[in-house]
């Protein structure tokens, strides 16, 4: 089954235009609603608005019906594993059980540096997200209310020694990126992890993200092995021209 998304980037725009583009992509048809975690743009002007993921989250939760929504990534480093466990079952109740847990090691330095995080090394992040899993689901095991099902844990990034296998292990999607070549090679390295650690590949959903000048390409993203895309639009317009042309492909498929 191919599965489209919208992510609405919280940068260089308003609350009510990006609320308003996370709505209508409900109604066109998307699958899952995202956003990111950052700080600051990464396009564009460098020092332009931007908001933080969580509360944007738990707004969209509330502005929205039937897609899943998530983080396409939380960074791992940002919250304590215990606290972002929490604020990641409240959100799956305000939204009536369609939060997809998306987490990475992150990577981005200025917001490190700017709120104070220790950024270490590659090495650092990745340990402290293999550690900070398992926490984070022994914490949902024992909040009151619980959630209100098991949170589907999405895992972005594409490291084929370390993330592939904490993916393998915890992860129901798995959000990669690169060309289709790229794509095909990292699906079968976690493949790979899957047949190593006794888990069904099959059970993890393989996202990646499309752009225009990607989208001509996407049906040999789907040979690859790629079953989830998704759109991203910037402030201050939050385009919906690139959505509305994937879903009619995949209504097509259908």
């Amino acid at each position: 089954m191919i599965r489209i998304g919208y992510r609405s980037l919280p940068q260089h725009g308003d609350w009510r235009d990006m609320r308003e583009a996370w709505v209508e992509a409900e109604r066109l048809g998307v699958e899952t609603l995202w956003t990111w975690d950052h700080f600051f743009p990464l396009r564009g002007d460098p020092d332009g608005k931007h908001f933080e993921c969580w509360t944007v989250l738990a707004a969209l939760a509330e502005a929205t019906e039937h897609a899943e929504l998530g983080a396409l990534v939380t960074c791992n480093s940002y919250r304590n594993p215990n606290l972002l466990a929490d604020m990641a079952r409240t959100v799956d109740h305000i939204s009536g059980g369609r939060l997809i847990f998306g987490i990475g090691a992150g990577w981005f330095e200025r917001d490190y540096e700017a709120y104070g995080y220790e950024f270490g090394t590659v090495g650092d992040r990745l340990r402290a997200l293999d550690r900070d899993l398992p926490v984070i689901k022994e914490r949902w095991r024992v909040l009151n209310p619980p959630p209100t099902r098991r949170i589907p844990i999405c895992i972005g990034g594409r490291g084929e020694k370390v993330t592939l296998r904490i993916t393998a292990q915890h992860a129901d999607i798995w959000h990669g990126f690169g060309d289709v070549d790229t794509m095909r090679h990292l699906n079968d390295v976690l493949d790979g992890w899957c047949e190593k650690l006794g888990r069904d590949p099959a059970e993890i959903e393989r996202c990646t993200s499309i752009g225009a000048e990607t989208f001509e390409n996407i049906d040999a993203y789907v040979d690859a092995g790629c079953t989830q895309f998704v759109v991203s639009a910037d402030g201050p317009d939050y385009d919906l021209g690139l959505l509305r042309d994937v879903l009619a492909w995949r209504n097509q498929l259908t």
